[in-house]
């Protein structure tokens, strides 16, 4: 059943992130942006391994350096290609992931390694 009153909305509508709206494309290719996004869930893996082996200043440096890493996919990759990592604004994320990953890889370097 149609609605007459109501306007049809596409699946892609749907799925856009409506903080990034009359935001200019990329200008890299798609393919770049994925790789991009490959290159970070690797990090995010390695980071997830030092950490199973109990290589915690590892993991955190790593975990950090991964989420500057995502700043700067956030500013340079659209958000339909990052899919669930666009959730706010391209500026808002940037900055959050950012914070995050500078605060963890400070504290990855200025902790004292107690031994290990």
């Amino acid at each position: 059943m149609t609605n007459p009153g109501k306007k049809h909305i596409s699946e892609e509508q749907l799925l856009a992130n409506p903080h990034d709206g009359g935001l200019a494309p990329s200008k890299f290719p798609i393919k770049v942006q994925k790789a991009g996004i490959v290159v970070f869930v690797l990090a995010v893996v390695v980071a997830s391994a030092f950490a199973l082996t109990e290589h915690w200043r590892r993991a955190t440096f790593t975990l950090g350096a991964s989420l500057l890493y995502l700043s700067l996919l956030r500013l340079t990759c659209d958000s339909k290609i990052l899919g669930v990592l666009a959730v706010r604004s391209r500026r808002f994320d940037a900055i959050y992931t950012a914070i995050v990953g500078g605060l963890m890889t400070f504290l990855a370097i200025s902790v004292d390694a107690l031994g290990s």
